[in-house]
């Protein structure tokens, strides 16, 4: 059986190798220009948890996820100025602060920066699965499948995290009538 890595190897190799470079229809450039407003803003939210935890694993998952927004950020900035789309205008960038300093009422706690980092983390893969699967251009589209896989890899690793802390919010669970009870 085919493994998804060969199958999306292949693609690649077919699909970027030989194919015209058609302008980009509205659907990409606004897939592009949103994610790039996500990525932005998500290192805007990182930040401010940098400037407020004093947990050393927290810091260490904050720092991983900032340099992926960074460098995922500069490929759509870099993609979309080579296509001639504008670049979306988003929150300036926070300075360093002692997180010491900052009053409790002020702060996030350590729950709150990790669910809030989850929620970012899902909405940034959903948006990527959406956007790939609207694009016609097979160099847009592996764009997105690629940030995606990033970021469902780093997913997994803050997963592991708020599990281990107690930090995961669950749903309630749900029995269905007449199921076994097992």
């Amino acid at each position: 059986m085919t493994s998804i890595f060969e199958t999306f190897k292949d693609y690649l190799q077919i699909s970027l190798d030989n194919e015209p470079k058609n302008p980009l229809h509205i659907g990409e450039v606004m897939g592009c220009w949103l994610y790039l407003t996500i990525m932005d803003e998500a290192n805007i939210y990182i930040q401010i948890g940098l400037n407020t935890t004093t947990d050393d694993d927290v810091i260490k998952i904050l720092r991983e996820s900032l340099k992926q927004c960074e460098a995922q950020g500069y490929r759509f900035r870099e993609f979309m100025k080579k296509e001639g789309i504008s670049l979306p205008n988003t929150s300036e960038q926070r300075p360093n602060s002692d997180s010491t300093g900052v009053p409790l009422g002020a702060k996030l706690t350590d729950d709150e920066i990790m669910n809030g980092l989850s929620i970012k983390t899902v909405a940034a893969i959903m948006h990527c699965a959406t956007s790939a699967s609207q694009c016609i251009r097979n160099d847009i589209s592996t764009l997105f499948t690629v940030c995606m896989l990033e970021k469902m890899k780093f997913g997994t690793t803050l997963k592991e995290l708020m599990i281990k802390r107690g930090w995961i919010k669950t749903p309630p669970y749900y029995y269905p009538p007449g199921a076994p009870t097992n």
